[in-house]
C-alpha cells in the first residue's frame, strides 16, 4: 500500500482520491484549501461542496495542511488550479525533497509564463521525477465508478510505469506515453475549443457547426502542440481527441458550461460568480494558448475568436461569422 499526497480537493482531486482509495489499495492524504471541505469529509466522508452524492473511503484523510499532507508521502499527486500551482509548488518545495514522485493531474497553462504545469514543478519545487495525467475523465463518472481511460506521461518510463501500477484498477485503465508535451497541451487547449463548442451550443447551432468546430479545434490544437515539441499521434489519442470530444459534447463540462451561456448572452462576470468556486481551466488558458501560438509563429483562429468573446465582448455571432469569412485553405 503507497501513502499518496492529493493536492487540491475539488471535484477532480476528490475522485482521483476515491480511485486512489477504493478496495484500500492505498493510503491517500488529500489537501484542501477550504476548511468547510475538511469539515464536510470529516464528518459525513463526502465532499458537500465540490463533489456530493459520492461516499470517500476511509483510507482518505483530508487536511487544511500542506506540510501534513505530504508527511510521509511517496507519490505526490497535483491537481490545483492552474492559476494557484506556482505559489502551492513554492510552498511544497522542501516537503517535497524526500518524495519518489510527483504527477500533475491539472489541465492548464500558467498564463504568466505560458509554462505547463510540469515545467512549473520542476522549476519551483525542484523535483525531478515528475509525469503528468490526462485524458476524457469527468470527475463524477470517475467517481461513481464509470470505466475510464486515460494517460499518464513522463520521460521517465520508469516513473510512468510506476504509475500505471499504482493507479490503475478494474474501473481506471491508465496507458503510459513519454509524450508529456502532448498529453499536457491536449489537456490544456481542448478546454479553450470547448468554451466555443459550448457557445455553438448556446447559440442554438446544429450538429454541422458542432462537428467543424471540434474537427477545426483538433487540428489548431495539434498545430500548436506540435510546435511544441509534441508527436502529433498524442493528439490523436486520450488525451487529445478523446478528452477534447469528451469536453466539448459533455453536459458535465463546465468549460462548454460556460460557452453555453456566453452563447446566451449572459456575461463573463456573471457566469463565474454562478459557478461557486468551480474552475473553468479554458477562461485562464486561452491567453496563454495564444501567447504559445506567438512565441511559435502558429495561427489558432478558434482560440483567437474565444479571447475576443471572453475578454474584449465581441458578440459570438460576429466571432462566428469571421470565422466563416476567413480567406479558403486547404485542409
Amino acid at each position: 500500500m503507497s501513502r499518496i499526497a492529493v493536492i487540491g480537493a475539488g471535484a477532480w482531486g476528490t475522485a482521483l482520491s476515491i480511485v486512489l482509495a477504493r478496495g484500500g489499495r492505498h493510503q491517500v492524504n488529500m489537501w484542501a484549501y477550504e476548511r468547510e471541505v475538511c469539515d464536510s469529509i470529516q464528518q459525513t466522508r463526502i465532499n458537500e461542496p465540490f463533489l456530493p452524492k459520492f461516499p470517500i473511503p476511509e483510507q482518505v484523510s483530508v487536511t487544511n495542511s500542506l506540510s501534513a499532507a505530504l508527511r510521509s508521502a511517496e507519490i505526490v499527486l497535483t491537481v490545483m488550479p492552474s492559476d494557484h500551482a506556482r505559489r502551492l509548488f513554492q510552498q511544497m518545495r522542501d516537503p517535497l525533497s524526500g518524495v519518489n514522485a510527483l504527477v500533475s493531474a491539472t489541465k492548464g497553462i500558467e498564463n504568466e509564463s505560458d509554462k505547463r504545469m510540469t515545467e512549473i514543478a520542476v522549476e519551483v519545487a525542484g523535483v525531478s521525477r515528475v509525469a503528468a495525467l490526462s485524458g476524457p475523465s469527468f470527475a463524477k463518472e470517475v467517481a461513481r465508478g464509470d470505466p475510464t481511460a486515460v494517460t499518464v506521461a513522463s520521460v521517465d518510463t520508469e516513473l510512468a510505469a510506476l504509475i500505471q501500477r499504482e493507479f490503475s484498477d478494474p474501473m481506471f485503465r491508465v496507458y503510459t506515453s513519454d509524450d508529456v508535451v502532448g498529453v499536457e497541451l491536449g489537456g490544456a487547449l481542448k478546454n479553450v475549443v470547448a468554451i466555443a463548442a459550448g457557445i455553438v451550443e448556446g447559440l442554438g447551432l446544429g450538429h454541422n457547426s458542432a462537428a467543424a468546430l471540434i474537427t477545426r479545434g483538433l487540428a489548431e490544437i495539434t498545430r500548436l502542440a506540435v510546435a511544441c515539441g509534441a508527436r502529433r499521434e498524442t493528439l490523436s489519442g486520450l488525451s487529445g481527441m478523446g478528452d477534447l470530444v469528451l469536453t466539448c459534447t459533455g453536459a458535465l463540462s463546465r468549460n462548454r458550461t460556460v460557452g453555453v451561456e456566453l452563447g446566451r448572452g449572459r456575461k463573463l462576470p456573471e457566469i463565474m460568480a454562478g459557478m461557486h468556486g468551480m474552475v473553468a481551466e479554458g477562461v485562464h488558458t486561452t491567453d496563454a494558448a495564444l501567447g504559445l501560438a506567438r512565441r511559435h509563429g502558429i495561427e489558432m483562429p478558434i482560440s483567437q475568436q474565444v479571447h475576443f468573446i471572453l475578454h474584449e465582448q465581441k458578440s459570438p455571432q460576429d466571432a462566428i461569422r469571421e470565422l466563416m469569412n476567413r480567406p479558403g485553405k486547404e485542409e
